[in-house]
């Protein structure tokens, strides 16, 4: 026998000898619970405010499962076999993700012209897995839901992020395992990375409190301890090395483990808002831990968790939870580009929707995914001859192939077009909502002034005398100025008296609303002057208490607060009520209610705040929906802001709440 023949014998004997890997059944559950958690967040935010974090239970399986193969495949093998590795992935992951990039590029050529613009980008950036940068670079919200139309790719920053992770990691498993060696050391050098990655995260967020998260949410540096910690958890924790029976108390408490970490997965899927502070200052690091701590268990075999997870249902979305993930959004914008009436059908319509998004996904799955990696390209010229050999009388090839390149020319031609997109994609509604360094410089005298005008009415109303003899006055000097100096004379048709633009004139509000309030702020600075309204793109209640607690502490709050917020989703009563106290009772608040009928939240959002009024005496409730439903014309296409038409009603009709209720 050669020296070679004996090698050989060796390393069969040694492969022999290793422990096999096996198919946990139970991860196909972690992997549904993870995508019914994210479509629901996309279909019932109002509901569901943590679903989001079902990607992070992807990441954490995703890090688990990579490690231990490579780490498994090193010690059977002495090496990695990075040309298979990368194979595997390529014929997994490309022939879904072009099936869904060309078909939805396609939709827009065809029926949604306006997303066009940067569409040969993001499909780009796409096939090269740096989407979730190409998102930062180019100031992609993941939270703003109207300006520029909603992008049905914003959701695929997970998958760069994931491909990111294909491409680098196998190299640093590598160089772990030549040069480290020890389990324990190299777990503890993955979890030393992951703990750097929350903390920058952390500190982004430490350092821009009250700026649009999406960097956070999007960075590669700042989401990947979800991966690193299910990463380190396979260097400890190899699944083809735990024992099938433990102790009776052992096996208890890994299922006593499990049962916390389920729990805490849940309740944070119910509760953790993605622009809450809590969650970028560890709430995704904590998340990810009890992610990781669940992993653990259903990997064991001695746990009951992975026969938990197990069931025909699971293992049905499971198997098929990559094509969910990839279809549910392009499904949702596609669906609510023809039904603008979403929050009238607050159930009928997400039922629709998740039934589309399995017939699309199935259809994938069982047509594009599965047959593209299990295809032997050694037989390519044999399968072509078949396809156009009308004799062979299997005609589900051909049907495939036909439709796929129709596809294909479609998107491609949309592909083409996109870079000539410009002007049709920036909509007048985004150019109003951009703020130049003008806009700033003016923001900043605004509030200045604001501060000088607080302090003088603070004075005032230290004098209760005073204080009532300068609201009479102002009364009368208001009817006498309206029949000698009237002003905003243009306003009048929107029924407002010249003696209620008099008085508007002299009232000092603080304003803190999102992109609907920033449409407005022009006409409604010009009925109010003395207003300063801090207004920006996405905000969310989660967002604003913060924000509004600075304008307190800075002396910018008057003693009249106008807040418009819940366009962009809804928020709980714990928020509104932490909301009010920072506002504090001794001063009038009118909040105006919500008109956003292509999301479901928006008759909770309404209904909440009707209610509020009921616990609060200083609160009024400016009624927008009411008074603007059934005017479609006053509206840009996505039917929430208001355009040139409708601004000024909207700005006249806030300013006659307001007056109303100042001078009541």
């Amino acid at each position: 026998m050669s020296q070679q023949q004996r090698k050989l014998k060796r390393e069969a004997k040694l492969t022999a000898d290793r422990p096999k890997r096996r198919y946990i059944t139970g991860f196909d559950g972690l992997r549904a619970l993870g995508v019914i958690g994210v479509i629901m967040y996309h279909l019932r935010p109002e509901l569901f405010q943590g679903g989001y974090l079902g990607v992070p239970i992807f990441m954490v399986v995703s890090g688990y499962l990579i490690t231990d193969g490579l780490v498994m495949q090193y010690h059977r093998t002495g090496r990695i076999d990075f040309k298979t590795f990368f194979l595997k992935r390529i014929r997994r992951l490309y022939p879904g993700l072009i099936a869904v990039l060309f078909a939805t590029s396609a939709y827009i050529t065809l029926f949604n012209r306006h997303l066009l613009h940067h569409l040969h980008m993001m499909v780009l950036t796409n096939l090269t897995y740096v989407y979730n940068w190409w998102q930062i670079a180019h100031g992609q919200s993941y939270f703003a839901r109207f300006a520029n139309g909603e992008s049905p790719f914003t959701h695929l920053w997970t998958l760069s992020i994931e491909g990111q992770y294909y491409l680098i990691w196998p190299v640093i498993v590598l160089g772990l395992l030549v040069f480290v060696k020890h389990r324990t050391k190299m777990a503890s050098v993955v979890v030393a990375l992951a703990v750097v990655s929350a903390a920058w995260m952390a500190l982004l967020f430490a350092l821009h409190p009250t700026a649009d998260p999406s960097r956070l949410y999007y960075g590669t540096d700042t989401r990947a301890f979800s991966i690193l910690l299910g990463a380190a958890l396979a260097f400890v924790w190899p699944s083809a090395e735990l024992s099938d029976h433990l102790p009776k108390a052992a096996s208890w408490t890994l299922d006593g483990i499990g049962s916390v970490s389920l729990v805490g997965l849940l309740i944070m899927t119910f509760t953790l808002s993605a622009q809450s502070g809590a969650l970028y200052l560890g709430g995704m690091f904590g998340f990810s831990l009890l992610a990781t701590a669940l992993v653990a268990v259903v990997a064991h075999p001695a746990g009951h968790f992975n026969r938990l997870l197990t069931n025909p249902f699971f293992a049905y979305l499971g198997s098929r939870s990559y094509g969910i993930y990839l279809y549910q959004f392009p499904v949702m914008i596609a669906f609510e580009h023809q039904f603008t009436d979403v929050a009238d059908h607050p159930l009928l319509y997400p039922v629709v929707e998740v039934a589309l998004i399995l017939i699309i996904a199935e259809l994938s799955y069982r047509f594009i995914e599965q047959p593209v990696a299990k295809f032997d390209y050694r037989q390519l010229r044999t399968w072509l001859a078949q396809l156009v050999d009308r004799r062979v009388a299997d005609r589900t090839p051909r049907i495939v192939v036909a439709i796929a390149a129709v596809i294909l020319a479609i998107g491609s031609v949309g592909l083409v077009q996109a870079p000539h997109a410009t002007a049709v994609h920036e909509s007048q509604l985004a150019k109003r909502l951009k703020q130049t360094k003008a806009d700033k410089l003016a923001q900043k005298k605004r509030l200045a002034a604001a501060k000088a005008s607080i302090a003088k009415a603070k004075s005032v109303a230290a004098n209760a005398a005073a204080a009532s003899k300068s609201k009479e006055a102002a009364s009368a000097a208001a009817e006498s100025a309206a029949q000698k100096h009237p002003v905003n004379q243009k306003y009048e048709k929107y029924g407002l008296t010249q003696v209620e633009l008099q008085k508007a004139q002299q009232i000092g509000i603080t304003g803190v609303g999102d992109s609907v309030m920033l449409d407005g702020q022009p006409w409604l600075q010009e009925l109010m002057p003395h207003a300063y309204i801090e207004a920006k793109v996405a905000r969310q209640m989660s967002a604003s208490i913060g924000q509004m607690q600075n304008l307190a502490n800075t002396g910018a709050l008057a003693q009249v607060v106008l807040v418009g917020l819940g366009t962009n989703g809804p928020f709980s009563r714990q928020q509104f009520d932490a909301m009010m106290r920072v506002i504090g009772p001794t001063r009038q608040v009118f909040w105006i209610n919500v008109r956003v009928p292509t999301r479901s939240w928006q008759n909770p959002v309404n209904a909440q705040l009707a209610a509020a009024a009921k616990r609060f005496r200083n609160l009024t409730i400016i009624d927008w929906y009411g008074y603007s439903n059934g005017h479609k014309d006053w509206f840009y296409p996505d039917q929430v802001h208001p355009n040139p038409k409708g601004a000024p009603h909207y700005a006249a009709y806030i300013t006659k709440c307001i007056v109303a209720g100042v001078h009541s």
